[in-house]
């Protein structure tokens, strides 16, 4: 066979191989086109259980120190401070004399009342022994007034029998007996105005007694003295500067007085852990003043209203503090128990999808999903659960032990048919 023949042939051979690798491919084609499609796979999840336990923690919260009294002193008159015994950090008990201060016009005010006094008192003597005097002109009148009456009536008896009395001597007899009632009388309506009149008299020494007491009682304004027993923290006057009262134009507090032995705590507690505040609980707190050292108070006055703008509530905690350690106006961290009234359901916080209208998670009940409204709660750390350390509380119609995804989310709808798989456990568990 020639060259040319060999050619010919190896071109035909390359034609027939071709024609044949076209008709196979699309015999394929077909054969894809007319089977079916598979139907979509049923997606797996991984789901956690829904637990259920007491929800105890720890919360740290600000607070201030408070003195348990605090108060400005005043005089209650204006005068010249003659003498003050205290200053700034002077240690002072209940009733004893602080400042004492000087206001000559009170002490003359007071001497003339006490004059007033005096002479209300000889007025009211002078005029009891006129009522004296009175009472026995009074007495000797009657007597002489019962005399002539028994002389006028043995002479009217006398005047029966015809000729043994006079009637002149029975009339002067008569005349006399009135003379003496009139006297009498008028000895008695002078009694009257005379005792009017010491009653009058001691009205008036009355009230002289009560403005004299007055006056001794403004001169002792002129002392201030402790109402408790305390600390001076601050003091604002020197011996013989002007003090008045607090209503007084730029009247400022001669002193300040505190009362630390004893300190009020307050401590704002959020609203939502309102409901665990009870009396007499034990709550301890710290200080950066004392590194490493813990205090302790008990909780002993709860507001009655949440503030407005931080929804918080008050809370007072009595501290004791003899030593006087610690001062007002220190703020410590506060380590506050909180707790709920029943158990709490918790999830993964990964298991909470939220969008823009709500939260949910999402529950597996045979196989199918749901989505189930919630709200969250307070977040704890917890070891050994299914997620590492954190749980997040959360508020909704779930239940103990049921089977919510793992990772919550708005792309797996509700309906949805799933296969699911339990959530690792932690190591070591």
């Amino acid at each position: 066979m020639n060259r040319q023949q060999l050619t010919l042939l190896l071109l035909v051979s390359l034609t027939l191989n071709a024609a044949c690798g076209s008709g196979g491919s699309a015999s394929k084609n077909a054969e894809t086109k007319s089977a079916p499609s598979p139907a979509p796979a049923t997606p797996t999840i991984t789901v956690t259980a829904v637990l259920s336990q007491e929800l105890n923690r720890r919360l740290r919260l600000p607070g201030e120190l408070q003195p348990y009294q605090d108060v400005m002193l005043y005089p209650k008159v204006q005068g010249f401070i003659e003498w003050i015994g205290v200053d700034r950090g002077s240690v002072v008990k209940s009733g004893q004399l602080l400042v004492r201060l000087s206001a000559p016009e009170i002490g003359s005010q007071r001497n003339e009342a006490e004059a007033k006094v005096g002479g209300a008192q000889a007025q009211k003597l002078e005029a009891e022994a006129r009522v004296s005097t009175i009472i026995a002109q009074r007495v000797e009148a009657e007597a002489r007034l019962a005399a002539s009456a028994a002389t006028y009536n043995r002479l009217r008896s006398a005047s029966a029998t015809p000729g043994v009395v006079s009637g002149n001597e029975l009339e002067n007899a008569q005349r006399l007996m009135e003379a003496e009632q009139a006297r009498v009388q008028a000895y008695k309506e002078t009694e009257k105005a005379a005792l009017a009149q010491v009653k009058a008299i001691a009205e008036t020494e009355t009230a002289a007694r009560a403005a004299a007491r007055s006056m001794q009682t403004t001169e002792n304004y002129l002392r201030i003295v402790a109402p408790f027993s305390g600390v001076i923290t601050e003091r604002n006057a020197h011996k013989g500067s002007l003090a008045g009262p607090a209503g007084a134009a730029a009247a400022q507090p001669v002193l300040r007085m505190q009362e630390v032995s004893r300190l009020r705590l307050v401590v704002p507690v959020p609203e939502a852990e309102v409901a665990a505040v009870k009396p007499g609980t034990k709550v301890s707190f710290t200080l950066p003043a004392f590194p490493g050292e813990t205090f302790t108070g008990a909780v002993a006055r709860i507001g009655s209203a949440i503030d407005a703008k931080t929804r918080t509530l008050p809370v007072e905690l009595d501290v004791s503090n003899p030593a006087r350690k610690l001062t007002p106006g220190m703020y410590p961290q506060v380590i506050w128990p909180s707790s709920r009234p029943r158990p709490s359901l918790l999830v993964p916080p990964s298991a909470v999808a939220t969008t823009t209208e709500k939260s949910f998670v999402i529950r597996i009940r045979d196989g199918v999903t749901e989505w189930v409204d919630v709200k969250r709660g307070a977040s704890i750390n917890q070891q050994g659960n299914h997620q590492g350390t954190d749980l997040v509380e959360v508020f909704g119609d779930l239940a103990e032990g049921e089977q919510i995804a793992l990772r919550g989310t708005d792309e797996l709808r509700a309906g949805t048919r799933v296969q699911t798989k339990a959530a690792p456990q932690p190591q070591g568990k």
